[in-house]
């Protein structure tokens, strides 16, 4: 007879039958841990943001006029077209002059110490009241 090699299956005749785990409970961790921290930013106010610097430069006294101006002081306190008004009763007086401008644009400016809820939530409310575009101004 001749030399015969041994093999494989003589050396360990149960094998490794096992299916390797490891990685398949990696990449499933790993897209949990994503989809944790993209869940809340598809729930927060969605703000379209764009470069002013192009649209500053056109007719700026007539876009004075057609535009309303909005300050926020303090969280309760707001100036809306130089006119001092609660924060409550934004809605109220937002409404009407959104409803007689034809650019229905609304410009915002915010004081370094409001807190970020209250700014979101004028803009939220200028949105909501129908606000066709939103500039914010710094300083």
């Amino acid at each position: 007879m001749g030399l015969r090699r041994p093999t494989t299956r003589a050396k360990n005749p149960d094998g490794i039958h096992d299916v390797n785990m490891t990685p398949l409970i990696d990449v499933s961790l790993v897209l949990v841990v994503i989809l944790l921290v993209a869940t809340p930013l598809a729930f927060q106010s969605g703000i379209g943001v764009r470069n002013a610097v192009a649209a500053g430069k056109k007719s700026e006294e007539k876009a004075r006029t057609e535009r309303i101006e909005i300050s926020i002081l303090s969280p309760d306190s707001l100036i809306v077209n130089r006119s001092a008004v609660d924060r409550d009763a934004l809605q109220s007086v937002l409404a009407p002059l959104l409803a007689a401008s034809a650019t229905r644009q609304v410009v915002v400016r915010c004081g370094d110490a409001v807190p970020h809820g209250a700014f979101v939530g004028v803009l939220d409310e200028a949105k909501s009241s129908g606000a066709a575009q939103i500039a914010i101004v710094g300083g």
